[in-house]
C-alpha cells in the first residue's frame, strides 16, 4: 500500500502554487466543555476493543508562538510561507494485560506521551487558504509512566499527507483527510510486541520485535463551529501489513477501524480579536 501513497505525494506536489497568506479575525481564546465518544483497538494489532464516553475540555488559543485548537497544540519554532516547524504531540492509552487474551499474565502497558518536532511543508493552498495540502514530518520521542516513574520507550517517525477543505461552499463545515506511514525504532516496538521468555506459553512463543516500518493509517474527519457549540467526528483505518512486528504472537489483527465524535459547548470567548491564518 506504500506505492500508491508515494505516487500520490509525487503527483500532488507538482501542483505547488504560491499565494499570499489569508487571515481571518477570530477571538484570541475560547473555553468550553463537551463530551466525546471513541471506539478503537486496545493497542494496534489487538482483537479486543475499548469504547469510551467521557467529558473533554474545549480550548482554543491563537498566540504568536503557542497555538491550541481542536486538532493539536502547536509551539511554532520556525515559520515561513511554505515551511514551518512546530511541536507534535500524540499518545496512547494504558492497557490492562489481563483484559486481553494475547497479553494475559504479561506486564500492563502504561500510558504513553509522544512529543517532538515536526517539519510541515505547504505543498498547495488556494488564495484564501481554504484548501490546504501539507506534508508533515514529525519525529517524536515516546515516554511512558505508571505515575511513580517515567521511562523512555523509543522514537517514532510519522510522515503524512494532510488535505483540508475549510468552510466548504461557505457552509462552515470543515473536511480533512490524512494518509500516512509509521516508522519506529526497535525499543518502541519491543515495548508493545515483545514476549520475554518468562511470559512464553504453548500458544504464545517468545518473540523479539525489530525496528522499522509500522504500517499505515488513513483518517477522515468532519467538523463545524456553530455560534455557541462545536461538533466533529472522525474515522480511521489502520493497516499493519508489512510491519516489522507482524510476526509477534501479540498481533492477531492486521487491519482495524476506529471512529469517534465530540460535541463541545463554548462557554467563554476573548474580547480581543486576532488574525488567524488557516494553514
Amino acid at each position: 500500500m506504500r506505492k500508491p501513497l508515494v505516487k500520490s505525494a509525487a503527483l500532488l506536489s507538482f501542483g505547488l502554487v504560491i499565494f499570499p497568506a489569508w487571515a481571518d479575525l477570530k477571538p484570541q481564546w475560547e473555553l468550553g466543555v463537551g463530551v466525546a465518544g471513541i471506539d478503537f483497538p486496545v493497542y494496534r494489532g489487538a482483537d479486543e476493543r475499548k469504547s469510551y464516553l467521557l467529558p473533554v475540555p474545549y480550548v482554543q488559543y491563537h498566540g504568536d508562538v503557542v497555538q491550541v485548537d481542536r486538532e493539536r497544540m502547536r509551539g511554532l519554532l520556525f515559520r515561513r510561507d511554505l515551511v514551518e516547524m512546530d511541536i507534535s504531540i500524540n499518545g496512547s492509552v494504558p492497557v490492562k494485560s489481563n483484559d486481553t487474551a494475547e497479553r494475559y499474565g504479561m506486564p500492563d502497558i502504561d500510558p504513553i506521551l509522544e512529543i517532538g518536532p515536526s517539519v510541515n511543508v505547504h505543498l498547495y493552498f488556494d488564495e484564501k487558504r481554504r484548501t490546504n495540502l501539507d506534508l508533515r514530518l514529525p519525529l517524536r520521542a515516546a515516554i511512558s509512566t505508571d505515575f511513580s516513574s517515567v521511562s523512555f520507550r523509543g522514537w517514532l517517525f510519522q510522515p503524512s499527507l494532510n488535505l483540508d477543505f475549510r468552510n466548504m461552499k461557505q457552509s462552515g463545515w470543515n473536511l480533512g483527510f490524512v494518509a500516512g506511514l509509521l516508522y519506529a525504532d526497535q525499543r518502541y516496538h519491543q515495548y508493545f510486541y515483545d514476549v520475554a521468555p518468562q511470559y512464553a506459553t504453548a500458544t504464545r512463543p517468545a518473540y523479539t520485535a525489530g525496528g522499522g516500518y509500522s504500517g499505515s493509517q488513513y483518517i477522515a474527519a468532519l467538523s463545524k463551529r456553530f455560534p455557541r457549540y462545536w461538533v466533529g467526528g472522525f474515522m480511521k483505518w489502520d493497516d499493519l501489513e508489512g510491519a516489522a512486528f507482524m510476526g509477534s504472537p501479540l498481533v492477531t489483527r492486521g487491519r482495524a477501524f476506529s471512529a469517534g465524535f465530540a460535541v463541545s459547548w463554548i462557554l467563554s470567548t476573548s474580547d480581543k480579536m486576532v488574525e488567524v491564518s488557516d494553514d
